[in-house]
């Protein structure tokens, strides 16, 4: 690639070599990057400062994929949508069920990326039990802010040694380096998956009876409460009582049978449980994963919180008091998601002064207009000694701040 064809509004490379090209000429004129996929979480975070769009999409394909072997490499451009086509075929998944919010943030569903993914650290509904995205990035190849190519981990888990710069990527949101290939681990897909209902909980009796089947030993793998206005927004699912608090259990067949009827019992004095069919199963727990609930509004404010379970619905309740919301709970009620009114700082004051006392959190702002973002931390802001520390690693990784800038935090 030319110098020459670097000096447009954006650069399109192909190759990780090419890349490293362009950061080494932002880094020499001092020319901010944002640095992106196909884009598909652009709207989540400040707007970036930059002047240079560093489009990755071209730097794809999936260079190795043994199914034997349960792993997968590819570039970072390549599309959550290729990727899964491809594991579907080996009858494999991504085990911490990647999250696409495409319908939340008005996107085309399937267009994100691996290294977006990564980079964004999203997991969905079975975080609960297979982890974080983190956990199942094995290792990558990147470029750094010094323009310099590097890479880190290996092909199986033991490979990893000394700094475990995958997972220290994961959640910096191309801050620090600009992915090029990701390897991840990946599992065979169950052979059932069945879901446990209970109909008309409240907020609070929901996180106490999926706080119950999480502390069993039934293996859950997905814990989630949908009160009545938001169980709505869900195509296909059946609510006869309006809210529906559901715990998914998966595995071999008869396994999942055992288990359905002994979690059963135990959540008999919650009510009646029912079992949800095949297909309605799959429906919900992809609403889930998607915050299909708030995806039909575009002009709400929506926020991820991440709390203690038992105190999700007092900090629903507090927030509440103040303005008017709609929320519903995943990961047994550690995850709240809520909407409200962009207007003003979009409850930026209330969410967080409500995290802040019930124990700390984290509350991050997934969509919001612009100018909304442009005045509002999307991020939770960090302690002062954290926020000491991630100034450092900022400074080691990109010392000339070309990657992203402005995008997490406003002063690095």
């Amino acid at each position: 690639m030319a110098l020459a064809d670097m000096r447009i509004e954006t650069s399109r490379p192909d190759t990780p070599e090419a890349v490293r090209e362009v950061v080494e000429w932002a880094v020499a004129t001092e020319t901010p990057l944002e640095v992106l996929g196909t884009g598909s979480k652009r709207a989540i975070g400040r707007p970036v400062a930059a002047g240079h769009v560093l489009d990755l999409s071209a730097v794809s394909g999936i260079t190795l994929y043994e199914p034997e072997e349960l792993v997968l490499s590819a570039r970072a451009g390549t599309s959550l949508a290729e990727i899964r086509a491809a594991l579907s075929e080996a009858g494999q998944e991504l085990a911490f069920e990647p999250c696409d919010y495409s319908a939340l943030l008005g996107g085309t569903p399937g267009e994100g990326t691996l290294g977006g993914l990564i980079a964004a650290n999203l997991s969905g509904p079975r975080r609960i039990r297979s982890g974080a995205a983190r956990d199942h990035a094995l290792g990558i190849e990147a470029v750094s802010g010094r323009a310099e190519i590097f890479k880190s981990g290996g092909r199986v888990v033991k490979n990893v040694t000394g700094y475990d710069l995958a997972r220290g990527l994961a959640g910096s949101w191309g801050t620090l380096a600009v992915l090029t290939a990701v390897t991840v681990k990946v599992l065979p897909v169950s052979e059932m998956a069945a879901t446990l209902v209970l109909d008309g909980l409240s907020d609070a009796a929901a996180v106490k009876a999926l706080s119950a089947a999480l502390g069993s030993p039934a293996d859950v793998s997905g814990a989630a409460h949908l009160p009545a206005d938001t169980v709505a927004g869900l195509a296909g699912i059946d609510a006869p009582e309006g809210a529906v608090t559901a715990v998914r259990l998966e595995g071999f067949a008869a396994s999942v049978r055992a288990r359905l009827d002994a979690l059963a019992a135990l959540l008999k004095p919650f009510g009646r449980p029912r079992v949800l069919a095949e297909e309605p199963t799959g429906a919900l727990w992809r609403g889930v994963r998607d915050c299909l609930a708030f995806a039909a509004s575009s002009d709400t404010a929506v926020w991820r919180v991440s709390v203690a379970p038992s105190a999700g619905p007092e900090l629903v309740a507090a927030i509440r008091s103040e303005r008017e919301l709609r929320a519903w709970y995943d990961w047994g009620g550690g995850l709240v998601w809520i909407e409200t009114s962009a207007a003003g700082n979009a409850g930026a004051e209330a969410i967080r002064r409500a995290v802040a006392d019930r124990g700390g959190g984290h509350a991050t702002l997934i969509r919001a207009p612009e100018e909304t973002r442009r005045t509002v931390a999307p991020f939770q802001p960090e302690a002062p000694g954290v926020a000491a520390l991630s100034r450092r690693i900022k400074a080691q990784f990109d010392p000339s701040g070309v990657l992203n800038p402005n995008r997490m935090w406003t002063d690095h």
